[in-house]
């Protein structure tokens, strides 16, 4: 039998608590109507016997209290909603808990922005770590020592897991069941639930917002010229100029402000244009290289999948709709 313990955690999103007791309760259904045992016994563990969430709107019942739980195979920090400070603060009893488990061979799980509160038990410190997309500059800020791994639904070190964001958790969850039972198990549960199994990315989704929340001017001066400036053709040597600092110290500001390399910082703003001209234009594929200062067809398509994980086609299919007339 695997314990499966959820934290019911102040201030979580509500469905990271009841998807994954619903998806392992599920799973007991699934073996046991094919002739096995259940394997999991889920709980809802917590610091007090109610846990109110989104502002006491919803609430749920802890099964058991931290010292209540002696021993559990895996633990699962559901998505924090809000200031993740605070969230993190609010549920600051909860490290010890998770840290005791960990040291005595309990396995974690992160969903979504719940890497906050895994981060914060110093367990990720040098290792890597999945959140959601639109958090990973607070992350990096928050927590120097993890390393985010960008793009990816699901990482796994060292008996510690984390997810991307939003419903990319229920990959992880698949993940970790096909681990306890078999790929079948996992197979009939994702059809179950209707999840995309082994989804890898969630690169498609992101939206790219150059990291600003820094000091360095000069670079922030950099950065717009960038993105008010795209569609044309300019070097390195000569954003250095502009702002009038050598290429090797600019590069290297430019790095530590933004977390990307300068290259990198001008392929995601043309590409997020890219993106905005498939998802509400019928120009093809040509037009819009060209809106975005790429004349090569092969560059074009080769950045444009690595940093989406689409081709410029699937994107346009994925997210382009006719007008209804």
């Amino acid at each position: 039998m695997k314990i499966i313990s959820i934290l019911a955690a102040k201030s979580a999103v509500m469905e990271a608590i009841a998807d994954p007791r619903y998806l392992f309760t599920a799973a007991n259904q699934f073996l046991k109507a094919s002739g096995q045992k259940p394997l999991f016994e889920v709980q809802l563990v917590g610091e007090s016997e109610e846990i109110n969430l989104l502002n006491g709107v919803f609430s749920v019942r802890a099964d058991k209290l931290f010292h209540e739980v002696t021993k559990t195979d895996l633990i699962i920090i559901p998505a924090l909603f809000g200031d993740m400070k605070t969230a993190v603060a609010q549920n600051r009893n909860a490290i010890p808990w998770i840290i005791n488990q960990y040291n005595i061979g309990a396995e974690v799980a992160s969903l979504c922005v719940g890497a906050f509160l895994l981060a914060s038990t110093g367990l990720l410190r040098n290792k890597k770590c999945s959140t959601h997309w639109a958090y990973y500059n607070e992350f990096r800020e928050t927590f120097p020592d993890v390393e985010i791994m960008d793009g990816s639904i699901i990482t796994e070190e060292n008996r510690i897991y984390s997810s991307g964001g939003a419903n990319s958790y229920w990959n992880l969850l698949l993940y970790l069941l096909e681990k306890y039972t078999d790929r079948d198990t996992a197979i009939l549960a994702a059809k179950y639930f209707a999840i995309d199994i082994d989804r890898e990315s969630q690169s498609s989704f992101a939206i790219f917002n150059g990291q600003k929340n820094h000091n360095d001017e000069e670079i922030k001066h950099s950065q717009e010229f960038i993105e008010n400036n795209y569609c044309d053709k300019f070097t390195v040597d000569q954003l250095a100029q502009k702002v009038s600092i050598n290429r090797r110290t600019f590069e290297r500001r430019f790095k530590l402000a933004t977390n990307n390399t300068v290259v990198e910082y001008i392929q995601r703003v043309k590409i997020e244009a890219a993106k905005r001209n498939f998802e509400s234009t019928r120009k093809n594929i040509s037009e819009v290289m060209f809106d975005v200062g790429y004349s090569d067809t092969k560059a074009f398509r080769n950045v444009f999948k690595k940093i989406t994980g689409l081709t410029p086609i699937e994107y346009r299919n994925k997210y382009f709709k006719e007008p209804v007339i």
